[in-house]
């Protein structure tokens, strides 16, 4: 199968194409702010630079594009949610394909490396893939990210257990009496 475009506008299409706000991750950040969840964008300060990152969560959300990202090729996703739709998603151009194998097999280990990272830290990572954002999945997929959210953050902040035998003697009101000795 050859390429139906030229070189030049394959280049050009394929400049054209933008690592930020893409429409799957602005489907997650609508979906995120109009159920009361707020974050910041791309923090270069969190490894990897996550697409959104909830700092009170401690998670970043990395909404990845199926192609970029080789959803199609069987791989050991980190922190990714569980396949809705059919992996195959995607598939890998037959023009150039040793470029396109190695290119994705790099933003792969890549990515591999900055969700170990921020695991080590402490951060939950949640990967959504561009295929689980169409219009018959995307609740299904964001309830799972909001069940995955709303667990971490609990972990987080349980509350300390007290040492067995340890009783504090719980400290006077401001409106009670002094005690009588």
């Amino acid at each position: 199968m050859t390429d139906r475009l030229t070189p030049e506008q394959r280049h050009r299409v394929m400049s054209r194409i933008h690592g930020k706000a893409t429409k799957p991750e602005l489907k997650v950040r609508q979906w995120l702010w109009q159920h009361g969840y707020r974050y910041r964008l791309n923090v270069k300060s969190v490894p990897g630079k996550p697409d959104i990152v909830m700092r009170r969560y401690r998670t970043a959300i990395f909404v990845n594009g199926c192609f970029w990202h080789g959803h199609h090729v069987e791989t050991q996703n980190f922190a990714s949610l569980p396949a809705i739709t059919n992996s195959s998603c995607c598939k890998i151009p037959q023009t150039n394909r040793e470029f396109w194998v190695n290119k994705i097999k790099r933003n792969q280990e890549r990515d591999q490396k900055n969700y170990q990272v921020l695991h080590d830290n402490g951060w939950l990572v949640i990967v959504v893939w561009e295929c689980q954002l169409v219009p018959k999945c995307i609740e299904e997929t964001m309830l799972r990210v909001e069940l995955m959210l709303n667990e971490h953050f609990l972990a987080l902040h349980q509350p300390k257990v007290v040492p067995y035998g340890f009783q504090e003697t719980p400290a006077a009101m401001a409106a009670e009496k002094p005690p009588h000795y």
